[in-house]
């Protein structure tokens, strides 16, 4: 039981909490914007319709194939995104998670109406959100992907940093802002599709978790992203206890509990800069 089940639950628990956490700092560092993380951009709603397509196209895939096309898709949603962003007449920093949020529901409209078609409404679903009590040896061992993701994001932490700034202090230090851009794209993708993929979404922990360290390390992605790492493994092993205690002996979906907290998390930072806005504007 120990082999079979609780060490690799725990070792998925880590890596996904450490990988997700670490793509939402990349994301809001290419994004510039502290609002964003891969399910408020539509990155982990692509990389559902990728399940989708593998579901429809491929139903006997191994899991490999369906995270090379969740990631795919992952990486064409991420860059749409971007691509919307970069046209707003404003880059106001409630305007642009709005704009992600309004995407990601599109796509995840046109995946449920596609699901609900084929009949795999049921199935997709069971991705929606995370679910840890799956996880057996031998079904968590390509989150071991995302984990090597994350590493590839920390040891880039001063580029992002740099990307953070805007595209004409990168260039004037000698780095190409846009292979940046398009390296933490792929780090994003990778880690949100082979996420999605083994264990499912687990909403908002990207958001909360780096916005959480910034408050107390600032802004220097090389000085954050251990503690965004650790918090994010933190994190979500304490809502995976809480899932299984909730309704006890029956599990909740740890995804539903991290929606519940990232949400709440997610409205007090906003009622907190709006806070700030309004403090500087009396000042």
């Amino acid at each position: 039981m120990l082999w079979t089940s609780r060490i690799p639950r725990t070792l998925a628990i880590l890596l996904s909490g450490t990988a997700l956490a670490v793509a939402g700092l990349i994301m809001q560092l290419i994004a510039r914007n502290r609002f964003v993380e891969p399910s408020t951009v539509g990155t982990t709603e692509s990389a559902l319709l990728g399940v989708l397509i593998a579901l429809v196209l491929v139903p006997g895939a191994p899991p490999i194939a369906k995270m090379a096309i969740a990631t795919t898709t992952a990486l064409a949603g991420t860059a749409l995104f971007l691509a919307v962003v970069r046209r707003l007449p404003s880059r106001e920093s409630l305007l642009v998670p709005l704009v992600g949020i309004m995407l990601g529901g599109v796509i995840s409209g046109v995946t449920t109406m596609f699901a609900y078609e084929a009949n795999l409404l049921q199935n997709l679903n069971s991705w929606a959100f995370g679910d840890f009590s799956r996880v057996l040896q031998g079904r968590y061992e390509l989150l071991w992907v995302v984990g090597a993701a994350a590493v590839a994001g920390c040891l880039a932490a001063d580029r992002f940093t740099l990307a953070a700034l805007g595209e004409g202090v990168t260039r004037s230090l000698g780095l190409n802002h846009a292979s940046v851009v398009r390296f933490g794209v792929v780090i994003v993708s990778v880690i949100s599709a082979v996420t999605v993929t083994t264990v499912g979404a687990l909403p908002f922990l990207g958001l909360v978790v780096p916005n959480l360290v910034s408050l107390f390390v600032g802004d220097n992605a090389r000085r954050a992203v251990p503690w965004v790492a650790l918090l994010g493994a933190g994190l979500v092993l304490a809502g995976d206890i809480l899932a299984r205690l909730i309704r006890y002996p029956f599990e909740v979906p740890v995804g539903l509990v991290m929606s519940v907290i990232g949400a709440g998390v997610f409205l007090f930072l906003l009622w907190r800069q709006e806070s700030l806005r309004s403090a500087g504007g009396r000042a």
